[in-house]
Order: C-alpha cells, then sequence, then structure tokens
C-alpha cells in the first residue's frame, strides 16, 4: 500500500520499524520484530499491497506477506521467553525485545548515520541510542511498523503451533495463548505447563477461589 510507504518516506530518512505480537496471551513468549527496506522499487510495492496491521489481515494473508517482507528487507526477529517475562513484565519484555531487534538491525547497515526507528505504540525503547519516535496504531500508517507486525505475527503464530504438538489439550494453535474459554478449562483441568504466564492468571485463579 503505498500511502504506508509515502508515511516512511516523509521523514526522510532511513526508518527502522518496530512492532510485537503477543503481549495479550497467557501463554507463549513475546515476539518483536525489526524491519527496514532499504531499497525500495514499484513492483515491491505492489507485491506489498495490502500490507497493514497484521491483526487486520487473514492468515493466508499475512504468510503470503511473509516471505515477501523477509526476502525484501533487513530484519531481525526476537522472543522474549514466559520466564523473562515474569521477571520484568509483559511491557519491559516488550520493549526489550524492540531493543535487541533494532540493534540488531542497525548492525547489518552500511552506516547507522540518519536513522530514524518507528516504534508502534506510545511508549519508546528504553536505554536505546539511536533516534527513536513512537506512532499509535503504527502497523496502520507505516510500512516499516506493519511489515515488522507481519513478521513477529507469523513467528509467533508458527511458535505456538510448535508448542500445541506438546500439549495439544489447550489448543494453542487456535487461540495462540489467549484465555478463551477453551483454554481456561483446559488450564483448570491439566494446571499449567512451563510456557503459561502465571502473573497472567493471577485473577483467573482468584476468581475460582472466590467460587469455593
Amino acid at each position: 500500500m503505498s500511502t504506508l510507504f509515502d508515511f516512511d518516506e516523509s521523514f526522510g530518512k532511513i526508518i527502522l520499524g518496530t512492532d510485537e505480537a503477543g503481549r495479550g496471551p497467557a501463554a507463549g513468549g513475546v515476539f518483536v520484530a525489526c524491519a527496514c527496506f532499504c531499497e525500495k522499487s514499484e513492483t515491491l510495492i505492489k507485491e506489498l499491497a495490502g500490507l497493514n496491521d497484521s491483526k487486520k489481515l487473514s492468515k493466508k494473508k499475512r504468510e503470503a506477506l511473509f516471505d515477501i517482507v523477509k526476502n525484501n528487507t533487513i530484519n531481525s526477529i526476537v522472543n522474549i521467553e514466559v520466564d523473562e517475562i515474569e521477571k520484568i513484565n509483559i511491557l519491559n519484555a516488550s520493549l526489550k525485545g524492540m531493543k535487541l531487534a533494532c540493534e540488531a538491525v542497525i548492525a547489518q547497515l552500511p552506516s547507522s548515520d540518519n536513522l530514524l526507528t518507528l516504534v508502534d505504540g506510545n511508549k519508546l525503547i528504553k536505554e536505546y541510542t539511536y533516534p527513536q519516535q513512537f506512532v499509535i496504531k503504527g502497523d496502520g500508517k507505516s510500512a516499516s511498523i506493519a511489515a515488522a507486525s507481519i513478521l513477529a505475527k507469523v513467528s509467533r503464530d508458527r511458535y505456538m503451533e510448535k508448542l500445541h504438538e506438546e500439549f495439544p489439550q489447550y489448543n494453542w494453535k487456535s487461540n495462540a495463548g489467549y484465555l478463551s474459554e477453551e483454554h481456561l478449562a483446559a488450564i483448570d483441568k491439566y494446571g499449567l505447563t512451563q510456557y503459561h504466564r502465571p502473573s497472567f492468571l493471577r485473577n483467573h485463579f482468584n476468581k475460582q477461589l472466590t467460587l469455593l
């Protein structure tokens, strides 16, 4: 979608976009990606028609866009696992992932001059030494953030499908770790795994205790 590229180009800088997938679920890590389109062509822009916030796209569309983005950007995808999320909380885990992913992309660029990192949301990356700007709902405005959104979402979905093979009773391939009624019922029946985030389930367990 050319308007998303126009948004990035309006800054007159080399743009890095960063976004996450998996802040809300109660199981699995949070995936963060950074993407930088160093070279853009009319053909590429046409191939990425429909590039948008990954949550607004079908799984089939995200999968198709994933390979195009992966092959036409300098990118990095980071997974911050559950133990780290529990130690530093989900917001800090997401921001840590953004820092790691963005620095990994910058290390692959020929120069770190004239860069601007666009961060989806309303927070800036902590202890990050490069120019940055947050963009609220940026995955629907910036091509680079939208690209990072695709990389993070598809990578996390694939990861949750693998975890599903280990623990099929929770149906993570369908709920991606979110607290659906089915997922909560499975937690009550089978308990927690090492992939669950206990801090995200306090309210549920407190409610269960209240009902006893």
